[in-house]
């Protein structure tokens, strides 16, 4: 499989996914799985859906305008880079935003 073309097509179904129904990402994380959001540590797959459902905002869409990404290592993961803009309903101005993921064995 190409690298680049799973990048995207995991950014395309994660961010669909964020905008439209934030719970749905629960089957994307692991246990083991780690969020950092503004220097705090969520651990766990239920832990980072309640912080993410539970953010100060509704509605929103992602632009993503860059995936960047890299073999992780040698067990065959992946390290994916996503910037973009956020804009937040009811908002008139978007945010920058950049995302690190770290996606396990995708060969």
């Amino acid at each position: 499989m190409d690298p680049d073309a799973v990048a995207k097509a995991f950014v395309d179904h994660y961010y669909s996914t964020f905008d439209a129904n934030r719970a749905g990402l629960a089957s994307l994380y692991q246990e083991g799985s780690m969020l950092t959001f503004e220097g705090e540590k969520i651990l766990g797959s239920q832990n980072i859906v309640t912080k993410l459902t539970n953010l100060p905002f509704q509605q929103c869409q992602h632009r993503i305008t860059t995936v960047d990404c890299q073999p992780s290592g040698p067990a065959g993961g992946m390290l994916v880079f996503v910037s973009g803009n956020l804009q937040l309903g009811g908002e008139q101005h978007a945010l920058k935003f950049s995302q690190l993921l770290l996606l396990p064995c995708w060969s």
